[in-house]
């Protein structure tokens, strides 16, 4: 097992330089000026000539680039070219943010999909399995943004029962740690603030989770379905065991596998979808400040981001990839 880590470990280094160069070009391709988004309109042609010798953008891509690996490997992320700000320091800000609205959408897509999918297997054919089947491709199909502004206006502004913007009461006053909220405000004591915070937290959480919901719920009713008719899952039953017995220990006990590598995968998409869903609920995370950065083409941090990102996408794949043996001890990596 630590042979085969470590052999993914540096297979990821030429997918990670791949993508370094992807976005880099990418990027720059892009219409727009990032002198404009910095001096305003109070530009000139000569101080957008400084500026871009400043910056290094007067040299050629191929040179850009180098000088941005190599500072990539050596620890350096770069800085806002709009605020001077260091990436690495505005990043640990926000990121707690992103983090939170992360977990609140993966704890709604299992917590919920897993009992549907195991719902509709036991349902195969009726009117459960039916619905379930059908709210599961409008989950898919609807995009995150129109999801959130459909919440945002139901229940936020129509019924009024939830708050629509930011992570918290703007009025709240409390000493701050870790960034992630539902922490810091137990951690001072706060309940009543806390449970702000889960308000505030409840709606982005639905919009973001609505994808891997529905995925997770297809996937969990497939592989129960395909387990339920394994040959060792009948002969328990005509063992007279308990149909809560065959459930837990053979059927659900295989059936984890599939479900385990898609709640997985579904991580790296929930980083992606926090973009859309930050700038719908106004909600202080990586997702909108990169959303910014592309707006005022500044290169270091949507460069820096995307690529935090996939390293962490990397990571938990192979998290997922090591979660297969523990799960399953038949499995062995060669």
């Amino acid at each position: 097992m630590g042979r085969y880590i470590v052999r993914r470990l540096i297979a990821a280094i030429p997918v990670l330089i791949g993508l370094s160069i992807l976005l880099f070009a990418y990027i720059r391709i892009l219409p727009g000026d990032p002198c404009v988004a910095i001096l305003g309109q109070h530009r000139t042609p000569e101080a957008c000539a400084a500026l871009r010798v400043n910056l290094g953008l007067d040299l050629p891509l191929w040179q850009q680039y180098i000088s941005y690996l190599f500072k990539t490997l050596s620890g350096d992320l770069g800085a806002s070219v709009v605020n001077s700000q260091p990436f690495l320091a505005e990043f640990l800000t926000r990121f707690p943010g992103t983090i939170e609205l992360t977990f609140g959408a993966l704890l709604f897509s299992i917590g919920v999909g897993i009992p549907l999918g195991r719902l509709a297997a036991r349902k195969v054919g009726g009117w459960a399995d039916g619905l379930i089947t059908g709210v599961s491709l409008f989950g898919v199909s609807i995009p995150v943004f129109v999801l959130g502004l459909a919440l945002v206006v139901i229940f936020g502004v129509i019924l009024g029962w939830l708050p629509t913007q930011g992570r918290i009461d703007a009025r709240a006053r409390f000493d701050a740690t870790s960034g992630i909220l539902l922490i810091d405000t137990l951690l001072v004591g706060r309940f009543d603030l806390f449970v702000d915070v889960v308000r505030h937290l409840i709606l982005p959480s639905i919009a973001l989770g609505s994808i891997p919901l529905a995925i997770i719920t297809r996937i969990t009713r497939a592989s129960v379905i395909e387990v339920a008719n394994e040959d060792y899952v009948r002969t328990a039953r005509s063992k007279g065991l308990k149909e809560k017995t065959v459930d837990n220990r053979h059927v659900m006990r295989n059936a984890w596998l599939p479900v385990t590598t898609v709640v997985g995968l579904q991580i790296g998409g929930l980083l992606g979808g926090a973009v859309l869903t930050e700038t719908v609920f106004v909600w202080n995370g990586v997702g909108r400040w990169v959303v910014d950065a592309i707006e005022n083409h500044d290169y270091p941090i949507v460069q820096s981001t995307i690529l935090v990102f996939a390293v962490i996408f990397l990571i938990v794949n192979l998290i997922v990839d090591v979660g297969y043996a523990l799960l399953n001890p038949k499995i062995r990596y060669q």
